[in-house]
């Protein structure tokens, strides 16, 4: 499976080229640092950055949008961490266990839980690439539309037990979250729920939705507040306590293994994202402990799984552009343009030709996990004094924030609009127990559950059973699908029956005496 002369030309040319190397720290930090401003994802940073690859070899391009992807991989932990607000959707189930950490004034342990999961996942996962780029770019190509319909209503289903009493309220919002992705043109070219507003027929700006559903409304929470951590003695940013939370993350192997694993799998599916690797990760290490009660309210693993997965799907993603040509998302659909501009096409042919070149980005990834590592540390702690500024300033500067931020990414007023909107909305779901995180990923997936529903029935010719029959693939996801919606019913009510049953010995025995 491994090349092993084009992996003695990829150290050669890793030994020759130092341009490439000068391009990895900088190509980190500005990721890490952009990553942690809400709204602002790694492919906004990638796109910016595009033109100046045009001055650069094809190695040392993919090797500084590679640092920048790594950097804003862990950047978006950040602002979930200290304030609830995930600097992304791949951030998303961060926040769950993060924010409830830095409110008990556990800021610095999160952080540090955060960074070296993040790491090894990212490690691990270029790790699984390095040893299985081959059969990876084998085995998605027989992953059609149906195989992505029923991944990404799987993940969907497992969003919904994530957070809130009430599993029927957590698919509720992850429904109204699709029903509203499909405002706009459909792919049929039909005007649907714009309301006669033509700033809606492209849809619902899907980063500024975030932001309010997220960022608005948990400020609302926060209005009453003086700090976002009460206690005085608690505020502080403590390196040795950073350094701690990065050896406790490393007591938690098997949940750092399922992250990267569920990661790098679903990374390298076409259209996916980090968003869901997040998710997902997340969601099977809770159904799989035995405390899952304590998720959402500051549990370590909750941070471990989250970051290891969202980590962990660069990998996969940079596995199928580089062995088929296709994106797994927007990040690595800019990586894709950046290809283009040197007059190269992602695929097998480039795979076999230019094995050497995908050798040295995958060695050169190892290297970027441990530069992470020092430099998150560093960072990190600059970073963390957020928690010492008064809530009174912190409330409007974000908001600022992330008004020119949604105003930046839609370019006209229906960005802060739809922003404001869906603040509202956040703040009434939290405070009714509907699920916030279901909601978003909801809009994150809706274009895409319905792209793949329509092809779906177009190839199957109208939902032939026969089609669905023929694709072992899918009847697995069928059946995962069937039993995170039922699984949990059928425990809740085999539970609640156990006590009775052995109950109903003892009053017979008590009634014969």
């Amino acid at each position: 499976m491994i090349d092993w002369q084009a992996l003695a030309s990829a150290f050669h040319i890793l030994g020759s080229s130092y341009s490439a190397w000068l391009l990895t720290i900088p190509g980190i930090a500005l990721g890490m640092l952009g990553g942690a401003i809400p709204g602002v994802s790694s492919a906004l940073i990638l796109a910016i950055v595009l033109p100046a690859t045009l001055w650069m070899s094809l190695l040392s391009a993919l090797i500084f949008m590679t640092a920048i992807y790594t950097g804003a991989a862990f950047g978006v932990a950040i602002p979930a961490i200290l304030m609830g607000v995930p600097g992304s959707p791949a951030a998303v189930a961060t926040s769950f266990d993060g924010y409830p950490m830095t409110q008990r004034g556990e800021h610095n342990l999160a952080l540090g839980l955060a960074l070296a999961a993040s790491t090894l996942g990212h490690m691990g996962a270029y790790l699984i690439l390095f040893v299985f780029i081959g059969v990876i770019s084998h085995a998605v190509l027989k992953l059609g539309p149906l195989e992505m319909l029923l991944l990404m209503l799987w993940g969907l289903t497992l969003i919904a037990a994530l957070r809130g009493r009430y599993v029927s309220r957590s698919l509720l919002s992850g429904l109204l979250g699709i029903l509203i992705a499909t405002i706009g043109l459909s792919p049929r070219d039909v005007i649907r729920g714009t309301f006669d507003l033509p700033e809606l027929l492209d849809g619902v700006p899907v980063v500024p939705a975030m932001i309010g559903l997220f960022a608005a409304s948990e400020l609302f929470n926060l209005a009453g507040a003086s700090y976002l951590v009460q206690r005085s003695d608690l505020r502080t940013v403590s390196v040795r306590d950073i350094a701690r939370g990065m050896l406790q993350a490393l007591q938690h192997p098997v949940v750092i293994l399922r992250g990267l694993i569920i990661g790098a799998t679903i990374g390298g599916l076409p259209g996916v994202g980090a968003a869901v690797c997040n998710l997902v990760s997340y969601a099977e290490t809770r159904r799989g402990d035995k405390h899952p009660e304590t998720f959402g309210k500051g549990n370590p693993k909750g941070i471990i799984a989250a970051e290891a997965g969202n980590a962990s799907s660069e990998a996969g993603s940079m596995a199928t552009l580089l062995a088929l040509g296709i994106p797994g998302g927007a990040s690595s659909a800019v990586m894709l343009a950046a290809l283009s501009l040197h007059d190269v096409t992602g695929g097998p042919q480039f795979l076999d030709a230019s094995k050497d070149v995908v050798y040295a980005i995958i060695l050169n990834n190892f290297v970027q996990g441990a530069i992470m590592l020092a430099l998150g540390l560093g960072l990190i702690g600059l970073m963390a004094n957020i928690i010492r500024i008064p809530v009174r300033v912190l409330i409007p500067v974000i908001l600022v924030l992330a008004t020119f931020g949604s105003y930046g990414l839609s370019g006209n007023m229906a960005g802060p609009a739809t922003m404001v909107a869906f603040g509202l909305l956040g703040w009434f779901m939290q405070r009714h127990d509907y699920s916030v995180p279901a909601c978003v990923v909801g809009l994150i997936l809706g274009g895409k559950v319905e792209n793949a529903l329509l092809q779906t029935y177009q190839i199957s010719g109208g939902w032939q059973l026969s089609y669905f029959a023929g694709r072992p693939i899918a009847m697995v996801l069928l059946v995962l699908l069937l039993f995170s919606l039922f699984s949990r019913p059928l425990m809740q009510t085999w539970r609640a029956r156990r006590p009775a049953l052995g109950a109903a010995p003892e009053e017979n025995a008590i009634e014969s005496v």
